[in-house]
Order: structure tokens, then sequence, then C-alpha cells
């Protein structure tokens, strides 16, 4: 019998495999890569039911169709609202479903973000490079061949079949909003700027432009001003560093961001706010609010409690058996969860 596997018939523009990164690694040149938007890959193992750093596919703006080629094969989606088919048929969101071999499930246009993630239960088998299964582009690092996922690729399933039990469903009402503005933490270069350049930062409008990858996001607004030169000595760089070279627009650095760099960093994106500011599209528009780190811890814990909430709301989708969410809270989702979110 052959061995069972997820069949990619489309992947869309760009869809590769990621987990909660490769950390520890920083300091020897090695990006961190992962998940650009750990809450919906969290959400999208969930409802598989994974632990939520599992490797999963992010898809970027089309969510592409992807074929069952194992006895069976359970789904989810995460971080992106997607209208769904399974063999040409309207399937509903916000649920999990089990394939049978030979059938094809169908994402299109994400409506509400840039991308999202499809979980399968069990995950991948396929070895993990320096502790992490997530691809990183630019060094060919990870995933299956370091790339990105190509129309006809088989990848391997961890599960010859679909676990024994329902389909899980969510309770919309539970899942985590996006702020009206993303918080960040001035510097730790804020004293390259001046005061107008720093007050600029965090009261103009921004726009995300299609220079725009898992990189980085290059925004364009008013001018940030510079206290003097804008070159520094190269330093590492954290997730959601805001750098701004010398024509005064910001750059906020995601994932797959280089480990160094030498442009200084106006303010950092908190980690609770970041997953959705990677879930812009071109063309979205950007708002910036000061916090400090008090307040980021206490944004990071309130994205917990959240997730816990969202854990304990998850259901069988059909109804016929009832979920004990003590049981899955006892597999330390929501540590998981802040793992996924931790800066390296």
């Amino acid at each position: 019998m052959s061995p069972p596997l997820l069949r990619c018939v489309d992947p869309g523009p760009l869809a590769t495999i990621q987990d909660s990164g490769r950390h520890g690694w920083q300091r020897f040149g090695v990006s961190v890569a992962g998940a650009m938007d750990p809450v919906g890959l969290a959400i999208a193992n969930l409802l598989a039911g994974n632990p939520p750093g599992t490797a999963a596919i992010e898809v970027t703006l089309l969510g592409g169709t992807w074929e069952a080629g194992a006895d069976s094969v359970r789904l989810a989606i995460g971080g992106a609202d997607f209208s769904l088919t399974i063999d040409g048929r309207p399937a509903a969101p916000g649920r999990a479903h089990t394939l049978q071999r030979g059938q094809r499930l169908a994402l299109s246009a994400a409506a509400n973000a840039a991308r999202g993630y499809l979980a399968v239960a069990g995950g991948f088998d396929f070895e993990a490079v320096l502790g992490s299964r997530s691809t990183h582009l630019r060094s060919r690092l990870g995933g299956i061949d370091g790339g990105p996922i190509r129309t006809g690729q088989e990848l391997p399933l961890a599960l010859a079949s679909a676990p024994a039990g329902p389909d899980l469903a969510l309770d919309p009402a539970a899942l985590p909003a996006r702020p009206a503005r993303i918080r960040a933490i001035p510097g730790p270069q804020d004293d390259a700027f001046t005061r107008e350049g720093l007050e600029t930062l965090f009261s103009a409008d921004y726009t995300v432009t299609p220079e725009a990858d898992r990189m980085g996001a290059r925004l364009s607004g008013p001018k940030v001003q510079h206290a003097g030169g804008y070159n520094i000595v190269s330093d590492g760089i954290a997730p959601g560093s805001i750098q701004v070279p010398g024509a005064g627009q910001p750059i906020v650095l995601f994932a797959d961001r280089q480990t160094t760099g030498g442009y200084p960093k106006i303010a950092t994106v908190i980690s609770a706010d970041l997953g959705f500011l990677a879930r812009c599209r071109p063309g979205d528009v950007v708002r910036f609010a000061r916090t400090d780190l008090a307040g980021a811890a206490m944004h990071r814990r309130a994205l917990a409690d959240q997730l816990r909430r969202f854990a304990a709301a998850l259901a069988p989708a059909r109804g016929t058996a009832s979920l004990d969410s003590a049981r899955l809270l006892a597999h330390n989702l929501v540590d998981g969860v802040t793992d996924a979110l931790a800066e390296p």
C-alpha cells in the first residue's frame, strides 16, 4: 500500500511548510522562519486535533487545491476566511473536514487576510532541520527540498487515516480580533530619530506596499525623520523590528527577516500584535500605538486567555458526541501558543 500523503493540485501564489519556527540559531546567522501568524497556525492545529505549533501549510492570498492521498485525511483552516469546496461542493468554514481518498479540498481567495494555514491531523512525516520543519525560502532550509510547495508535489503524512472521533468546529465569537492600532515599543534605536519623527510613526496612517513578503513589509506614508545618519553598526533583529532606511519609510520585519541589520530600528511591534500585522495585504492601512514592556506583557497574557477560551469552545461539528474541554487543555495548548509567539 502506498504511504499516506496530501497531494498539491494547486498551491496558489505561495505555499510553504511552517511551524512555530527555528529558535536558538539566530546567533549563528540562521533565520527563525516559522508561521507569519502564530495564532492562525494555532487555530488550524487545534481544529485538527494537533498541538498548536505543529507544522502546517501556510498559504498566501489563494488557498489552492489539495487532494487526500490516504484512506482519510482530516484538514482544518485557520488565520483567514476562505470559501471552501470539497469536490466542487460548498463546505462549511470554521470547522475541520475529513476527506476520503481522492477527494479534493479547494480554498478560494482569502476574504480578510494575506495568509492562512492548512493543518493536517497528525501532521507531516518528514525530518526537521535544526529542530524545525519550517521553510526558509532565501536559504532553502527546511520544509521539503527547502522551497515552496509545487503543483503535483506529494506531502507525506504521519497518519494513514484520520483519528477516530468527530470533526471539530469553532465558535467564531471566541476568535481574537485585530486591534485598531498595532502596538509597538519605542527602540532599541529610537534615539536615532527626532522627537517629531517618533511622533509621526505613532500618529500617521501607513499603507502596506506591494513590497511585502515573509521577510518584511515596506510601508508607505509620512517620512520618519532621522536625528542624524541612518546607518548603525549591525546588530540583532527581533521579530517585529521596525527599521527606517534613509528614505524615511518604515519596514516591519517578519519571520524570514535577516538575523542582523544596519538600519536604526525606531520601534518593535509587540508579539501579541505581530501576527495581526502579518495578515495585512498590500493596500491595507496600518496605524501604530505606543506601549511599553508592561503593556506588551499584559496584551500577551490577554491573547493567551482568548486562545484558552477558544480551545474550550471547540465542539463536535455534527453534535453527535461531547467534547471534554479539560482533555484539550491538558495538552498544554495555551503554553504552546505562547511559545509560538515568543521571541528568539
